[in-house]
């Protein structure tokens, strides 16, 4: 008798806890984790229709966040944070209650793409142990997402926030943690890095498939991708389970180094970014800032020599398509016969420079190279002027050997190039009528086109008397 009221018991407390014990949180909130400056950041989660839930945040303690949960079970409630600063505990309560502890308030960036944005020091960069070391930074925090798939969209993914150690780093993202330890060195606040990458993957499977379905010409695009070993090519695959269950999680904005997957369908890459930028933006309700790395030139992007080029001038145009986007150039930091150059410290300390200047107004930062801006037609010599180069435009380590000009026959010439000030004058002496120039198009080019700040320029093509793009 005493042993079956003891197991009625037993049974009463488990439906009891699946009764009532139903506050549960999505991974990206934990232990660690940081959250957005003096902002409204958006906490969600499940629990029982009707269950009544209250947040209290230790900077704010008076203040009672609210809510009930939903009859699909759900529920989200915005908490207003502070300026910098930690480390903090949140206490939400529900029929059980759940403690986040060591919550730091500061600036998060939400890192994606293929290999080089998943590249970690442990898989071999530029003076990898001596950065290692160095590495003690308790107050900026990772947040590594681990790959998988679905075929439709998530509620949950699978990471953890953990500090900046010297083991941590050395398996996180490198470019991530360059670009994170310039912010906190620079502006001296916390900042929280968000790693959801994945390698060899195309830029389609990180957009929501019905964005790709519902246009003809990415739809087509994609279809030329192949089965990959490595991982998936269908869209939306890795969006639904890698990007999803994190909106509407609160960044500052995001960083995207990706293309090199894209070579096998070059052509219509910044249609495609483009898309990417803009439905992740409308699904996180606001128009974050976007920065990403241009692929490097690599000598192996198939026979034609030029899909890479074709990709990196794709990813120029999208500066240009896109408000709040800038693109940093790798050109002279890559490595012709390694598709995962080592040096991830310039690409990292590059994309900082971008949100430095752009979005927490510091000066005196040179965040691009030069950018093709237009053209001037005189007789048979084209004069090309360049933003970004107001102080002036060098030929960097050689002569400007990296100009094309093509003639009526549809033939491509090496051209001369001429600097003066902030434009270059090029012409070819087999061509009388130019109909198109093109800069550093090749996949193993290696420009010498540089502004006064050290930053290199851009490959570009493009057609005399046509629109661009």
């Amino acid at each position: 008798m005493n042993h079956l009221k003891t197991l009625l018991c037993l049974l009463l407390l488990t439906f009891s806890f699946d009764l009532f014990a139903n506050i549960s949180l999505p991974s990206i909130f934990g232990h660690h984790m940081v959250l957005q400056q003096q902002e409204t950041v958006n906490f969600w989660g499940w629990g029982k229709p009707g269950e009544e839930v209250h947040i209290t945040c230790s900077w704010s303690p008076e203040t009672d966040y609210k809510t009930i949960v939903s009859n699909l079970g759900k529920w989200n409630i915005d908490v207003s944070t502070p300026e910098a600063g930690g480390p903090f505990n949140i206490h939400i309560k529900g029929y059980n209650a759940i403690d986040i502890e060591d919550v730091l308030i500061g600036e998060v960036w939400l890192g994606s793409g293929q290999s080089n944005m998943e590249w970690t020091p442990a898989l071999g960069i530029d003076n990898a142990e001596e950065e290692k070391v160095k590495a003690n930074y308790p107050e900026i925090r990772f947040f590594n997402v681990l790959s998988s798939t679905a075929d439709t969209p998530q509620q949950q993914l699978h990471g953890e926030w953990v500090k900046c150690t010297p083991e941590s780093m050395y398996y996180f993202s490198a470019l991530l943690y360059f670009f994170g330890r310039e912010l906190h060195q620079q502006m001296n606040v916390p900042v929280g890095l968000i790693n959801s990458s994945w390698g060899g993957t195309p830029v389609e499977v990180w957009i929501h498939e019905s964005a790709i379905q519902n246009d003809r010409i990415l739809a087509k695009n994609a279809s030329l991708l192949q089965e990959m070993s490595w991982g998936p090519h269908q869209p939306g695959k890795a969006y639904n389970t890698m990007i999803h269950p994190l909106i509407p999680y609160k960044i500052k904005g995001a960083l995207w180094y990706q293309g090199e997957t894209n070579t096998a369908n070059p052509h219509h890459y910044a249609r495609t970014l483009k898309t990417l930028i803009e439905t992740w933006r409308a699904e996180w309700g606001y128009d974050f800032p976007f920065y990403y790395a241009q692929i490097a030139p690599y000598r192996d992007y198939g026979n034609d020599n030029v899909n890479g080029a074709v990709v990196r001038d794709q990813q120029r145009k999208v500066m240009e398509l896109v408000p709040n986007t800038g693109m940093v150039v790798t050109s002279d930091i890559g490595n012709l016969d390694n598709i995962h150059p080592g040096n991830k410290q310039d690409v990292g300390k590059r994309l900082a420079t971008w949100a430095l200047s752009k979005q927490y107004g510091k000066v005196g930062y040179a965040f691009s190279g030069p950018a093709y801006k237009a053209y001037e037609l005189k007789q048979d010599k084209i004069i090309l002027s360049f933003d970004y180069a107001e102080s002036g435009l060098v030929a960097k380590g050689g002569d400007l050997k990296a100009f094309e000009i093509q003639g009526d026959d549809e033939k491509w010439y090496s051209a001369s190039a001429k600097i003066k000030g902030n434009k270059v004058t090029v012409w070819s002496d087999k061509v009388s009528h130019p109909t198109a120039v093109r800069y550093g198009y090749s996949n193993d080019s290696d420009p010498k086109l540089f502004n006064e700040s050290g930053l290199p320029a851009s490959c570009f093509l493009f057609y005399i008397n046509s629109p661009e793009l």
